[in-house]
């Protein structure tokens, strides 16, 4: 067993880091203006709105017992702090974090 998960995490790693190396070679050129990665952008800020939405819709494991009400204000005040902070991922992140596992508990 303990092989096992030395395996999979040698071949995860190998995976990550192989895939960053190959980035950061490529990177040097591909223009930021460029169609290529303008459609990237695309790409992951749509995969980001699916996630939220399947957050919203279809929620899984313990999101499922949070209602709808308490999971739309926390995205709607998450979106707010993510706009008031320049655009800066982890404040709302914490934020939603926090306030949906004090929701869950006391609501």
């Amino acid at each position: 067993m303990a092989n096992n998960i030395i395996l999979v995490i040698l071949v995860t790693s190998l995976a990550t880091y192989l895939s960053r190396f190959l980035g950061v070679i490529s990177s040097q050129k591909i223009k930021e203006n460029s169609k290529i990665f303008r459609w990237f952008n695309c790409l992951a800020y749509s995969t980001l709105a699916a996630l939220i939405a399947r957050m919203l819709i279809f929620p899984s494991g313990l999101l499922s017992e949070v209602s709808y009400l308490i999971r739309i204000v926390i995205i709607i005040f998450s979106i707010v702090i993510f706009y008031s902070t320049d655009k800066n991922l982890v404040y709302p992140t914490i934020f939603s974090a926090i306030m949906l596992a004090l929701f869950s508990s006391y609501l």
